[in-house]
């Protein structure tokens, strides 16, 4: 993958919100390699955190001096002194937004993050617990008609992948039944972790050879965050159907 700051990439500003449908799916590590991948394209780049337990924050202020830059916004923490719309004010001059959502958001704060977003990314694990609550989190932002009248794009990552496997075929079968794309396949790895906690990314690690394979995995990914699908909301039935399986504990950690 190129490292030429910018290169091939479109400069308009785009706001990209990281939606969950349970903690422990990845949301957040997924928003702090988005933002560090933007950033060392050389975007201006904003990291919005709101989430109450201030990981993403948390991962900035590790993060090295000597890395490319990502201007901050913790969300999360209400200041006395300011008003909401100051806090939450973006510079104009930033020209990728990435959004960590707070978990278990819904009704009219829902509504406003997705109205004001290009592109929505909603990780899923592989498993059944994560499977089911996948559907019924597509299926709730469907009949509350949010994400239908809004103009962002969805796409659905499959997160910590362990590839053949059982739990995994089964993950297939059910992105296969939305209308969403399933825009990448990242692979079950502690790199992700590690980079975090130095405050980096995945594109960060150096040399590039140490985590080749879990870069290459990105490039879907970025790829089509830059030119997303445009197509119709899904139906309400194609968020239904997720297969039946025995339960398989997902959940893991805080990022």
């Amino acid at each position: 993958m190129s490292e030429t700051p910018g290169a091939s990439l479109s400069r308009p500003r785009k706001r990209i919100t990281l939606l969950n449908y349970k903690g422990g799916c990845g949301k957040t590590l997924l928003a702090v390699n988005v933002a560090g991948y933007y950033a060392l394209k050389g975007y201006r780049t904003t990291l919005i955190d709101h989430d109450r337990q201030n990981s993403a924050m948390h991962w900035l202020a590790l993060r090295d001096r000597t890395a490319p830059p990502i201007h901050g916004i913790n969300a999360g923490r209400q200041v006395s002194y300011e008003t909401r719309s100051w806090q939450l004010h973006v510079p104009p001059e930033m020209e990728r937004v990435v959004v960590d959502s707070p978990a278990g958001l819904h009704g009219h704060d829902l509504e406003e993050l997705v109205q004001k977003t290009d592109i929505i990314l909603i990780p899923v694990l592989p498993s059944d617990v994560d499977i089911h609550a996948a559907a019924a989190f597509i299926r709730d932002l469907l009949l509350d008609g949010r994400l239908r009248h809004a103009h962002a794009s969805v796409g659905v990552i499959a997160n910590r992948v362990r590839a053949n496997t059982r739990v995994y075929e089964s993950l297939k079968r059910f992105l296969s039944k939305l209308d969403f794309p399933m825009i990448a396949e990242l692979r079950d790895t502690q790199n992700y972790v590690r980079a975090a906690e130095r405050g980096l990314s995945i594109h960060d690690i150096r040399p590039a050879s140490k985590v080749q394979r879990d870069v290459d995995d990105w490039e879907p990914l970025v790829a089509w965050l830059e030119q997303p699908e445009r197509r119709a909301p899904p139906t309400i039935s194609s968020a239904q159907g997720a297969p039946r399986m025995r339960v398989i504990d997902g959940g893991r950690g805080k990022w």
